[in-house]
């Protein structure tokens, strides 16, 4: 699987640095990435979700592996980076 484009889009909501979208294989786009602000002071990633009836919130997509996550997260971690001009933007873990 290759990302062919990442785009962030900046944000004012409060602990969010950026959204993004990724484009797969230059055939499959995903919108609504979110970028967190953790209290670290690193990042994290999350998926595009949906909010139930019930107010529980819901993946829409997400990676069946953890290599395939982590890849999402460095390409979108490095095109924040690229974008925000930060030395360094990685997950906080």
């Amino acid at each position: 699987m290759e990302i062919a484009r990442v785009n962030i889009f900046p944000s004012n909501d409060e602990g969010i640095a950026a959204y993004a979208s990724i484009t797969i294989g230059n055939c499959f786009v995903i919108h609504g990435l979110v970028l967190r602000i953790s209290k670290t002071g690193g990042y994290s990633l999350h998926m595009p979700q949906r909010k139930r009836a019930n107010g529980m919130h819901v993946d829409m997509v997400l990676p069946l592996d953890n290599e395939t996550r982590r890849m999402i997260e460095e390409k979108v971690f490095e095109a924040y980076r690229m974008f925000a001009g930060e030395p360094d933007a990685r997950p906080s873990r």
